[in-house]
């Protein structure tokens, strides 16, 4: 195989396993803040702000750590 081949589709599977902790933190903080008694709007809203947050800080890595390679 090609060596950049090989390096998109390593990038393609870290943004997908980026993608899938993002959901899961997002679902996470959402189902927390809902078990708290916070109603479905706040929760939500919550949810999408871990979620919003995740990414940025997922992203940010991953864009140095393939700079660095």
């Amino acid at each position: 195989m090609n060596t950049s081949s090989i390096h998109l589709m390593l990038l393609v599977l870290l943004l997908a396993v980026v993608a899938l902790f993002c959901a899961l933190v997002g679902a996470a903080a959402g189902l927390l803040a809902r078990i708290d008694g916070a109603t479905y709007a706040t929760a939500l809203l919550g949810g999408a702000v871990a979620f919003a947050g995740s990414v940025t800080l997922s992203l940010a890595l991953l864009t140095f750590v393939l700079a660095a390679l």
